[in-house]
Parts: structure tokens; sequence; C-alpha cells
């Protein structure tokens, strides 16, 4: 009888703290960036002033995606500490109503009591709380909050984001500027719509459909309020 061998298997949900706040970085650095840019120059600014919104947008906008993550991944990571804390107190204080607990979970999930019992035996001899964390939770290693990776993520794929549509800005002519930006935009966040899709193992086309839309109506918007207050100035 041949043995089974086991084989390292690896799964989407394990990328999703790092991608989430990749994904989000990168478009908001280019759709902010983008907009902005399209914004100055269909007001009729010249390309020193478009450079100089550009940069600004980029530093701005990196130091506010780092602060944003952090603060709000942060909290979620109060939160996950504040409910270990009580699992642990109630784990010390009450360690039959926990395994009952723990058993009755393994229950609804398909087990016969017994079978739940001597599971939640097991776990809960190797490692109470990390059972509760998981079971009762939904805490675990996977997805538990990093503050500091989702700030440096944030503010490292913002900036590459930003990038693309300020470096156009520098290499093509000042007349076509606008429309070159647009077209570009939308390939740049196209692209970036089926890299996330292909690092989350999901299809391409609804995430690229997804990307481009709220980014062509986030540069007609701006294209539209600069050309007005340009027109009006």
């Amino acid at each position: 009888m041949s043995r089974l061998r086991s084989h390292p298997e690896r799964h989407a949900v394990s990328r999703i703290g790092w991608l989430r706040a990749a994904v989000l970085g990168a478009n908001d650095g280019i759709v902010s960036t983008a907009s902005l840019i399209v914004g100055v120059a269909a007001s009729g600014a010249g390309k020193a002033n478009i450079l100089v919104a550009g940069m600004a947008a980029l530093v701005a906008g990196a130091m506010s995606m780092a602060a944003g993550e952090y603060v709000s991944v942060s909290s979620q990571a109060d939160t996950e500490n504040a409910d270990l804390a009580r699992e642990r107190g109630e784990l010390a204080v009450q360690p039959v109503l926990e395994h009952q607990e723990l058993a009755d979970i393994y229950v609804k999930r398909g087990l016969n009591e017994e079978l739940a019992r001597q599971v939640a035996d097991e776990l809960m001899a190797k490692d109470a709380l990390a059972a509760h964390a998981r079971d009762e939770l939904g805490i675990s290693e996977v997805v538990t909050a990093r503050p500091i990776q989702a700030a440096l993520t944030s503010a490292a794929t913002f900036s590459t984001g930003a990038l693309m549509p300020l470096l156009l800005v520098a290499v093509v002519p000042h007349d076509s500027l606008v429309a070159i930006e647009v077209a570009a935009t939308l390939l740049f966040l196209a692209l970036l719509g089926a890299l996330g899709a292909w690092a989350g193992g999901a299809r391409p086309m609804k995430s690229i459909l997804r990307v481009t839309f709220w980014g062509a109506l986030a540069l007609a918007a701006t294209a539209g309020i600069g050309r007005l207050f340009g027109t009006v100035v």
C-alpha cells in the first residue's frame, strides 16, 4: 500500500494582510495623483506647476496612507488583544465552561459530541488560548492585524503608483498631456487590477472593470473642475 505524501499548499488568504494594503495604496497613488495632474493641467497651468502639484500629492498621499493604515490596523490589533485578554481570563477562571464552548463549536461544524469533546481536549491541552482565538474569535496568524506592515506597504505602493502618472508629466508634451495622462492612467489601473486579481487568486476581468470604472470617474470629475475653474480664472 503506497503512502500518501504531504504536499505544501499556498493559499491566497495568507497574503490578505499585505495584499489589501498594497492594492489599496497603489490604486490610490495612481488615481489621486493622476486626477490631480489632469485637473491642474486642464486648468491651463504650466508644466512646472503641474510637476510641483504632482510631487506634493505623492508625498502627502504616501504619508496620509501610512498614517491612516497604521491607525486603522492598530485599532483592529487593539480589539484583537482585548478579546484575547478577556479569553485568557475566562480560561483561567472557568476552564470547564470554555472547554464545553469549544466542543459546542465543533458540534455545530458537524462532529459528533464525543469526537468534539476529544478534539477540544487535544487542542486545549496543546494551547487553549490559540484554540479559542482561532475557532471562537476567528483570530489566526494568517489574518492577524499588523499595523507597521500595513503602513509601510501602503506608503511604498502609494508612492510607486503615484510615480507612474507623475513621470508622464516630465516626458509628455504639454499640449497632449491630459489625453495621454488619462489613457495611461486607465492602462495602469487595468494592469493593477489584473495583478491584484492574480495575487489573490481571483478572475481578473471583474477587478479590472472595477478599478478602471472608478478611476475614469475620478479623472473625469477633476478634469471638469480644472477646466471650469481655469476658464473662470
